[in-house]
């Protein structure tokens, strides 16, 4: 367990990145062959769409992220933090730190940007994607990304999470969110008990119907549990399902300047 650990502390870029594409490829495929539905569309096309927006991901990470790991060298050099309280067992320590940051890092900043309005502009750019597939996890507005780091920030700071465990968190929050985002068909009898602890794509796929109140459900992104402990748990059968917005027209949702305008153009309505 610690030569894992040390490996995560020590992690080089090169391998973060191919964490975070071999996942999204892997699952691409995948969705080729099983589809959840058989979308009339171009593939790559949609895709290039959607990674525009990962590449803003990337920069933002590559200016803050110096900051965020300095918070991680803060809080290991004057022991702050819930996980400095106690001389935790190494694996407690690790689920204990995924699970907190999982709702500081998703499920916080998630359901504050479908309570406010001017928060939610940002985020309706993720929703507004009429064919959701793997890719759509990587649809982020460069506004909404600075939100989720400040609270992962916040998480960071009073969890007291080193930055071995930061990037073990920043790992499986990626994996999962291309597993959670799979255009993929997972049997009920699989997808449901997955659901019990863990995010499953049946159970994501409800968060991305196109109007309230599945939309306002299931903002976890790795554990169930918040979802489930908060009241904000809901399953529906996936087949069921329409993507994209109702207060949007689905042919601007690979408009990127479209997009990238929605959280500051007034003349875009919301339900609220």
């Amino acid at each position: 367990m610690n030569n894992f650990m040390e490996y995560w502390t020590n992690i080089s870029s090169s391998h973060r990145v191919l964490i975070l594409m071999g996942g999204m490829v892997f699952f691409w495929l995948v969705e080729g062959y099983y589809p959840l539905f058989k979308f009339s569309f171009n593939r790559f096309k949609h895709a290039g769409v959607n990674l525009v927006f990962l590449a803003t991901t990337l920069v933002l990470n590559l200016i803050f992220g110096i900051f965020t790991i300095k918070v991680c060298s803060y809080v290991t050099e004057h022991n702050f933090g819930l996980l400095n309280l106690v001389e935790w067992p190494l694996w407690v320590e690790i689920v204990i730190g995924l699970l907190l940051m999982d709702f500081f890092g998703q499920y916080l900043p998630h359901r504050l940007m479908h309570k406010y309005k001017y928060l939610w502009k940002f985020h309706m750019v993720h929703h507004s994607d009429t064919k959701v597939d793997v890719t759509t996890g990587t649809r982020h507005h460069p506004g909404e990304w600075l939100l989720r780091e400040a609270t992962a920030i916040l998480g960071i700071f009073l969890v007291g999470v080193p930055v071995g465990l930061y990037f073990l968190y920043r790992g499986c929050a990626a994996l999962f969110t291309h597993f959670n985002h799979a255009n993929i068909r997972v049997p009920l009898w699989i997808d449901k008990p997955i659901s019990w602890i863990f995010v499953s794509p049946n159970m994501h796929k409800a968060h991305h119907h196109y109007k309230r109140p599945l939309t306002d459900t299931n903002y976890s992104n790795i554990f169930s549990v918040w979802d489930r402990l908060f009241g904000t748990f809901a399953y529906a059968d996936p087949r069921e399902l329409r993507y994209g917005l109702d207060v949007l027209d689905d042919k601007t949702d690979e408009d990127l300047g479209y997009q990238f305008r929605i959280p500051f153009d007034k003349s875009i309505k919301t339900d609220y």
